[in-house]
This record gives C-alpha cells, structure tokens and sequence, in this order.
C-alpha cells in the first residue's frame, strides 16, 4: 500500500509549511501528493505551484469539480499539468452536492451519474486527440447546438504527453462507486472503512464487470483513500482533531436528506450519532456537533494515537481494496507520521515533539482537513 499526501483547501491562506511539506513527501518516499477545491481555494493552482518544487512525485487532484469547469477545460488543465511535470499528473474528478453546484456554481446538479460519464467521455476525447471532438450528449454537447451557430469541432492544438493519462473519480454512494470502476482509472473515498471493505469490493465489482473493451485491466485500477492521521499519546485529544473535520461533513456539507458523506457514515452504523451532529451544525453549535462525534466513528475512518497503536491498525487497512493511503495531516509533522506509516525519514525535524496532539492541525475548515468532494 503506497501512501499520498493530502494538502486539502483552505479558506484563511495556505495551510503553514504545506509547500515545504510537499517536496518533503517526494524525499520521505511518499507516491503522491493531491489537491483539493470546495468554494475557495482551487485544486489545479496549489498543485502547479507547489508541484513545481518537485521531479518525482506523482500529482494528482482530489478532487477537482466537474462544474468548475467544462470537460474541455479540464483537458486542457489535464494534458498542461501532464506535460509540465513530465508525466505526473491524475485528474481526480467529482460531482460534489447540489449545495455547491448549484448555489456556487449555478450549473443544475440533476443526474449526477450520466452527467459525469459524458463529462469523462468529453475529457478522454480531447486526450486521445484523434480528430476534432464531436459529442451529442445531454450535457455537454459538441459544437454547441444554439447560440451564434458558428460553432465547430476543434482538436487541441497541444498533443497530449499521454493519451492514457488517469482519471480518477470520487464517489461516495453505491451507483457512483460502480461507475468509478467501471469509467475510471481510479476511485476517491472518502470515510473509507476497513469495516466496509467486503461491501466496496463487490461494488467495484460491479463496474469492472461493465468496463468497456480497451479500457486499462482492472489490474491497474487505484483505489486511494483519504484517511486523517493524528499521532498523540492521548487518544480522546487526538480524535478532538479529527472530530470537527467529521462534524462538518456530516453536518454541514450537504442538505437534510441530500447529504452523501453523512449517507456513508449512516452505512457505517453511526446514523443515530449523525442525526445529533446535523441538528447541533445545521443549528450553529458546532462546538457541540464536534463533541458529538463518537471516537468509535473516529477510529472507523482515521489514524489516532500513539504510534505503536496506530501501526497495530496498519494490517487492517493493507488487507482492503486500498491502494494508496491518502494521509491528511498538519504538514509539520508529516514526518513523524511517515515514520509510523512505515515511508522513509529522509526529512530533518521528525521525531521528537511530533506525537504531540497539540501540533496536529488547524481548525476544522483549514488546510489538511478540509479534503472537498
């Protein structure tokens, strides 16, 4: 199981030391490094900018909308990135909620599903370049059908350094993990349990078994997790880190009744401890819906504790579909936690002080805890 760094979004300004964080986890051996966008920050400039800095690691966005940007768009972003960094770059893509595309984006959300395979489809298009794009589809027709009607199919003027190039997707909900493995290079969970491996494999299942003849072997298919790694020797102030990050997902990231990420923690068997958590969010105590997050959730869907505890847990987690732990941490103390998880210690400044709770991160809603979907 390879490991990822998650830098996340932010809204108060770069998480401190993510940039020094990011060519750290090239020199501690991490596989990647991924960004992330909700309504502030963006996924592709961080990654750019900070991807710079570095000459192996793979980059990736975790995620990037797809109502942000037209499919065309995203291309080009895609095949720019690939060819800037020579090669390293995997388009992580997700549907978010209705909330944020609607009330951010004004794009409709209806048909979440089909609007992401022909928003796949545009994409690999571009990539593969093998004459001007033509879509006829019910979201992103190509040339458009109205307007001035001098529309006309166009090629990328850029040849793509790979045809191939990864798209991942992130999905939360039953259908949209089977249309992951069936569309996609890769999938993007969030609140992934070793608990609910059995089940994740039989939905992936499901969308291999429909992949289309030419589509990359199931064999390569990524599976890369964001799960929060906190070091502590207390583990009830460790899991205090972790708790507002959940709250504000289970909470406030989506509609009463249109919420998926709390969907996935009500599949874990925590609905009765979500219902308390949305009440006290969506009624503004979000110090309370944080102190209602049960440490059993916590430890479901996270890393926290002290070092010898959190490698005992490390068996369970190799034993599932995941392939890349996509570790969410205050970036200062990413070597500590690379030491634990079992990557090189390459990086001055590790060890000493860095189990500590204290250290562990800004506030829910800042930096390496705010991953967007």
């Amino acid at each position: 199981m390879r490991l990822g760094y998650h830098t996340g979004y932010w809204s108060a300004g770069p998480p401190p030391g993510a940039a020094d964080a990011v060519v750290a986890a090239e020199r501690l051996g991490f596989d990647s490094i991924w960004t992330a966008e909700a309504y502030g920050s963006d996924a592709l400039t961080p990654l750019a900018w900070w991807g710079s800095r570095t000459s192996r690691i793979r980059l990736g966005t975790a995620i990037a909308q797809i109502a942000a940007r037209t499919p065309t768009a995203a291309a080009m972003a895609a095949l720019t990135l690939d060819h800037l960094s020579g090669g390293r770059f995997t388009l992580g893509l997700g549907a978010s909620g209705p909330q944020v595309v609607e009330g951010w984006y004004g794009q409709p959300y209806p048909r979440p599903l089909a609007r992401t395979r022909e928003y796949v489809q545009v994409v690999r298009a571009v990539l593969r370049r093998e004459g001007p794009v033509v879509h006829d589809g019910d979201f992103y027709p190509l040339p458009f059908p109205g307007g001035a009607g001098l529309g006309k199919p166009l090629r990328s003027t850029v040849h793509p350094l790979r045809a191939d190039l990864p798209i991942h997707l992130a999905a939360q909900g039953p259908r949209n993990i089977a249309l992951a493995a069936e569309i996609a290079d890769g999938w993007l969970p969030l609140f992934y349990s070793p608990r609910m491996d059995a089940t994740y494999r039989e939905l992936l299942a499901d969308g291999f078994a429909r992949r289309a003849p030419g589509t990359p072997p199931v064999e390569t298919f990524e599976v890369t997790a964001t799960v929060p790694v906190v070091l502590g020797e207390d583990v009830e102030r460790a899991a205090d880190v972790v708790r507002p990050f959940i709250a504000l997902y289970a909470g406030g990231m989506g509609a009463p009744g249109a919420n998926f990420h709390r969907d996935v923690l009500d599949r874990l068997g925590y609905a009765e401890a979500c219902d308390e958590i949305q009440a006290h969010y969506l009624a503004g105590r979000r110090a309370e819906a944080a102190a209602a997050v049960p440490l059993e959730l916590v430890r479901d869907v996270a890393l926290v504790g002290p070092p010898d505890a959190i490698r005992a847990q490390l068996p369970a987690w190799r034993a599932t579909a995941v392939t890349t732990l996509l570790v969410q941490t205050d970036p200062r103390s990413l070597a500590a936690v690379a030491e634990v998880l079992g990557a090189g210690t390459d990086v001055p400044g590790g060890g000493a002080g860095a189990d500590d709770a204290t250290r562990a991160g800004p506030a829910a809603g800042e930096g390496p805890l705010s991953p967007g979907r």
